[in-house]
């Protein structure tokens, strides 16, 4: 079981803080078993929190703790459009979610694909499951 303080961190409201989660997103809120995007929830199961090596392969993050980094798995289908029209992972199903919480700024990244995505810098650079990160603050 997760430590309290480690599987909260993520939760809550986060204003889109790039380009990207800007005209894609918009703010989104995440919650004991869901994510809101766009004012649509979607339902959210935490998986594993993760190692630090894995979020320096995926966030290019020099971190020491893993601490505020989860993978979840949900569901959100391709026709499903957000701000401006936009997909998420374009043509295919949005099936993973990975979140790391740095002081007051959240980086999630999104994956296609059924398959557990494999968090290592050579997995991640071969990978066509990527769909691509957003950043979000408090």
């Amino acid at each position: 079981m997760l430590p309290l303080c480690a599987a909260a961190q993520d939760k809550g409201y986060w204003r889109a803080s790039n380009q990207t989660a800007q005209s894609i997103t918009g703010d989104i809120f995440i919650a004991e078993g869901k994510l809101t995007i766009n004012f649509v929830a979607f339902p959210l199961a935490q998986i594993r929190k993760l190692t630090s090596p894995e979020i320096s392969a995926l966030f290019d993050a020099d971190s020491t703790s893993a601490a505020g980094a989860n993978l979840y798995r949900l569901n959100i289908p391709a026709s499903r459009r957000f701000l401006h029209k936009n997909t998420l992972c374009g043509s295919e199903d949005t099936q993973w979610m990975v979140t790391y919480v740095e002081n007051r700024n959240l980086h999630v990244a999104l994956f296609s694909g059924p398959n557990m995505p494999v968090l290592t810098f050579e997995a991640i650079s071969k990978s066509t499951d990527v769909c691509g990160t957003f950043n979000y603050t408090r």
